[in-house]
């Protein structure tokens, strides 16, 4: 590629197959693209800010004036802000969004806001679990066109994005600037809610759902939310696999040993994991660590709507609903609707006279445990609420 002239792609060197590739090089900033007429677009890129080249690559005969007149026909439309020029007006209005911080478009979902439509129409996929874009390599399919294609460089094996550092490479330049940080230490994504630091933005969004309590992802079988994409994977495979593990004590059946090991305990009664702050033993690990939030005062979940903070991301997802009025969990036996599954579990007992809470002094038998608390003052003599 000499004198700014498009590179032909016959004459390219790269093992890279033109049909994925992108044999369009820029002479001034080297990018590439797929097609000549991008490659001609981008190039005013350069011509608008000042770039002794002409449309097509061939370099300033000297005459600057007729160079100038040549670039205000090409962006007639200059930002005032910060001196870019555009060919068209919507363009210069779209870019000043970015100056004046404006996003019109919200998400009706989960309220988050939007600069442009069709950054709101990629993000509803989120939500609606729309995937448009199919690999018909491997059947993968994608939200986002550039994630398709960046995924078709997998199968490619091309990796043009290269780590001076570790020679490592990587298909998209994304990822390679996000690895960059590891060697630079930058971590210039800041949560605003408790200070920590992050080195991407995707990383920082994913984080911030610990504090607003979102769950963007949702199981279309049974209707359960999650935090994370690969959480919802995770939890889809039980609708489909098969769960080999069954416990012989409540007939119960689990897909991983791991999981039905942990259910056994509750038939056991064996609690490995302790607290090293008051000696409390517990069955589950997930459980030990929720405790110790107790000794620290740790409440890392905020509502958003009313500033309450919370220790589990379940206790905020409960409370929301206070707000929306949700009430998800229905009785099948009279339709009443409840917020949360253990209060429809407590309901459920007067339809079916269940009453599992014994007294151990005189045999009778109660529905739920604060009705034996209180039953249990009798005799005691306990006097529950001091003047």
């Amino acid at each position: 590629m000499e004198g700014g002239k498009l590179l032909d792609p016959s004459s390219e060197t790269s093992s890279t197959p033109k049909k994925y590739g992108r044999p369009h090089e820029c002479s001034k900033c080297g990018k590439s693209f797929t097609r000549r007429s991008v490659l001609l677009t981008h190039r005013k890129v350069h011509v608008g800010s000042g770039s002794s080249e002409g449309s097509e690559g061939e370099k300033s005969s000297g005459k600057d004036s007729k160079g100038l007149r040549s670039s205000s026909r090409l962006k007639p439309y200059k930002c005032e802000e910060c001196g870019l020029c555009f060919g068209q007006k919507s363009w210069l209005l779209r870019h000043q969004k970015i100056h004046t911080g404006e996003k019109p478009y919200q998400c009706l979902e989960c309220g988050n806001f939007f600069c442009r439509k069709f950054y709101l129409r990629i993000h509803e996929r989120i939500h609606t679990g729309e995937k448009p874009y199919k690999c018909w390599e491997c059947g993968k399919s994608f939200s986002q066109k550039s994630d398709l294609q960046s995924h078709k460089k997998i199968h490619l094996g091309i990796k043009p994005h290269k780590c001076f550092e570790c020679g490592k490479c990587f298909s998209k330049g994304s990822d390679l600037r996000n690895h960059w940080k590891t060697h630079t230490g930058e971590k210039n994504e800041k949560c605003l809610e408790c200070g920590k630091c992050f080195t991407s933005k995707s990383t920082l969004v994913q984080h911030q759902r610990r504090h607003t309590g979102e769950r963007p992802y949702e199981c279309p079988e049974c209707e359960k939310r999650f935090v994370y994409s690969f959480e919802l994977r995770s939890h889809q495979k039980r609708h489909k696999e098969e769960k080999p593990y069954q416990c012989r004590e409540c007939g119960k059946s689990f897909i991983s040993s791991r999981e039905f090991q942990s259910h056994e305990r509750i038939h056991t009664g064996e609690k490995p994991f302790k607290c090293g702050e008051c000696g409390k033993c517990f069955a589950q690990k997930q459980n030990l660590g929720r405790h110790q939030k107790l000794h620290t005062g740790e409440k890392p979940y905020r509502c958003i709507e009313c500033g309450k903070y919370f220790r589990q991301r379940g206790d905020l997802w409960r409370h929301h609903r206070i707000h929306t009025g949700e009430k998800p969990h229905q009785c099948n036996d009279c339709g009443k609707f409840y917020r949360t599954s253990s209060a429809l579990r407590s309901h459920v007992k007067i339809h079916t006279g269940e009453k599992n809470y014994k007294c151990l002094d005189c045999g009778r038998a109660f529905s739920h445990s604060g009705s034996l608390r209180s039953h249990s003052r009798i005799h005691t003599g306990e006097k529950g609420h001091k003047c």
